[in-house]
């Protein structure tokens, strides 16, 4: 019988995604991991770790599993949370999210699996995970979740080969719905328990205070740009991809000052809320950040061309294949679908590969891409690649 080790987190999808394995013939083990423990920065009643390991402890017995628990702290905040702070400290805007799963729950937790004697690890992710021959080696393909609502894979979209070769995803053909329906039905302590939010394994935050542990407050403008700001001409006056694909550029001159803030490394790009500026006649949305000269700024409304791009850049050093048989070329061009945050509907694009690295040059403008942030574009349902957005 193939052990499987799953990572019971105290929810309804992981609980059920236990139950699922064991009724598919697996010999299931449950492991707790614990990856937080500073209570101070997550908000009032989120993120409570010792009622998590509580569920997660009475699912297993309820389920007649065996539970284990293990501390991994010390990677996350070596391989995620140093990672948010070097990545705002620079006016980026990182996922930790992706990070976990590919440097934690695929890597330090398949290891502490691996301890168990597991021939897979599994998670309560709305994904899923063919299998194919290529070549006469197995190739694996990352596929999304049939809820389409609740579809997790570009949380995953940083996986390798040899991760997914070990990766179980026992809920990602089944819809949410069904899902709290079967965790009802077996009495499962987790059956109405709420989903998580926020920092994956930190809970949600207010993200200022958190990054104010390592980032100092500064004092900087608030400048509005004007929709009329001559730049925003280039969008239709060229064809070339390095310019379509770069960021605008301001200074201070170009706009005027509204407002202050304690620092621009605090903000991304497309953000609306805590900028304490009022009194205008369409809400204010972060357009740009200057990170060097500590200045935010921003634009009025939804529709300000400050907010909106046509194409991106991916440096050579940080494109992923999920499929390495698929790796394009330097000079190729290909049409994939493409996301560049969770839950966004997939857009479409061209993929433009070059020397330096990978350019996306989507159908439609796309608003708020920011730097740091993950790409990952698909052929039909299945995740092919990713790249962290270089500009």
């Amino acid at each position: 019988m193939q052990k499987v080790v799953i990572g019971l987190s105290g929810g309804v999808d992981s609980s059920v995604a236990a139950y699922v394995l064991k009724e598919q013939g697996y010999d299931v083990i449950g492991l707790f991991m614990q990856n937080w423990h500073d209570a101070d920065v997550t908000l009032v009643g989120d993120c409570d770790y010792e009622e998590d390991r509580i569920m997660a402890e009475l699912v297993a017995k309820k389920l007649n599993i065996p539970f284990h628990y293990v501390d991994l702290s010390v990677d996350y905040r070596a391989r995620v949370v140093d990672y948010m702070f070097d990545e705002y400290s620079k006016g980026r805007t990182p996922n930790p999210d992706v990070l976990c799963n590919r440097e934690i729950k695929f890597d330090a937790f398949l290891n502490e699996a691996l301890k168990l004697g597991a021939d897979f690890v599994a998670t309560g992710h709305y994904c899923q995970k063919r299998t194919q021959i290529i070549d006469g080696k197995e190739v694996y393909s990352l596929v999304a979740g049939a809820d389409n609502n609740k579809d997790q894979s570009y949380f995953l979209c940083q996986l390798s080969q040899k991760q997914l070769e070990k990766a179980l995803f026992p809920v990602g053909n089944i819809e949410k719905p069904e899902v709290r329906r079967i965790a009802a039905e077996l009495d499962l302590a987790t059956a109405e328990r709420k989903d998580s939010q926020g920092i994956c394994f930190v809970g949600k935050v207010d993200l200022p205070v958190f990054l104010q542990q390592k980032l100092v407050a500064k004092e900087g403008n608030i400048i509005e740009i004007d929709k009329s700001f001559k730049k925003y001409n280039r969008i239709n006056k060229t064809t070339d991809i390095k310019v379509l694909s770069s960021p605008f550029k301001y200074h201070p001159l170009d706009g005027k000052i509204v407002g202050k803030h304690q620092g621009a490394h605090f903000y991304t790009i497309g953000q609306r809320k805590g900028l304490n500026v009022g009194g205008t006649p369409e809400p204010l949305f972060i357009i740009s950040i200057d990170i060097d000269r500590n200045v935010v700024y921003v634009g009025q409304g939804q529709s300000h061309p400050g907010l909106y791009r046509p194409a991106l850049f991916i440096d050579k050093s940080e494109i992923h294949w999920v499929r390495p048989d698929q790796t394009m070329q330097v000079g190729e061009e290909r049409e994939y679908l493409v996301r560049i945050r969770y839950r966004q509907p997939l857009q479409k694009a061209k993929l433009i590969m070059a020397e330096e690295g990978l350019y996306i040059h989507f159908d439609e403008l796309q608003r708020g891409i920011a730097q740091g942030q993950f790409a990952a574009w698909y052929s039909g349902d299945e995740l092919m690649g990713s790249g962290v957005i270089f500009k």
